[in-house]
């Protein structure tokens, strides 16, 4: 398990976007059983402040394909940590070599897995309702006063929110792509 990062909120870094996607190249790249990578969390919605790491999110063929390319996905600098707490996830996190702080966190579900549309409905909801993102920011900021030295327990303090505003994420989401 990695061990909590100090919790440090910057303002949005519109470069993220292409970091991000360059990544997510790499890592195509290299592992054939990742399909596609979409940035997602804060990092990924403009205007709201956010911790300096990007998610990822990797869509795989399957998950025991991508197992096998546990060493590959070693190879670009990632350690792996397997499920870390989800049924169907495998989470990966990169840090910088120089600096160890945390860069890159590879969250990936195999294709199908409703975890996908949970991450991209939110994503696309916050981008699509600025309002909404703005309360984000406020309650991430919140959380980060109340936990500023324990990531674990700062994503916990947010968990409640993101779940209330993930059920309507999800409906919007649904109504959106059914047009």
């Amino acid at each position: 398990m990695p061990a909590p990062i100090k919790v440090q909120l910057h303002a949005h870094d519109p470069q993220l976007a292409r970091l991000a996607a360059s990544e997510g190249q790499r890592i195509c790249r290299a592992a054939d059983a990742v399909l596609i990578v979409h940035h997602i969390g804060s990092t990924a919605i403009p205007d709201i402040v956010a911790k300096p790491v990007i998610d990822l999110l990797g869509v795989v063929n399957s998950l025991v394909e991508f197992d096998l390319q546990q060493h590959t996905v070693e190879a670009l600098g990632y350690s792996w940590h397997g499920e870390y707490g989800l049924a169907g996830r495998r989470y990966c996190k990169l840090d910088d070599p120089m600096t160890g702080a945390r860069k890159f966190q590879l969250h990936c579900y195999a294709e199908g897995d409703p975890s996908i549309v949970r991450h991209l409905a939110f994503r696309d909801y916050l981008h699509a309702h600025p309002l909404m993102a703005t309360e984000y920011a406020a309650e991430k900021q919140r959380c980060a006063a109340l936990r500023p030295k324990d990531s674990h327990q700062y994503s916990d303090c947010k968990a409640d929110w993101i779940a209330r505003v993930e059920r309507t994420a999800l409906d919007w989401f649904a109504a959106r792509t059914a047009r």
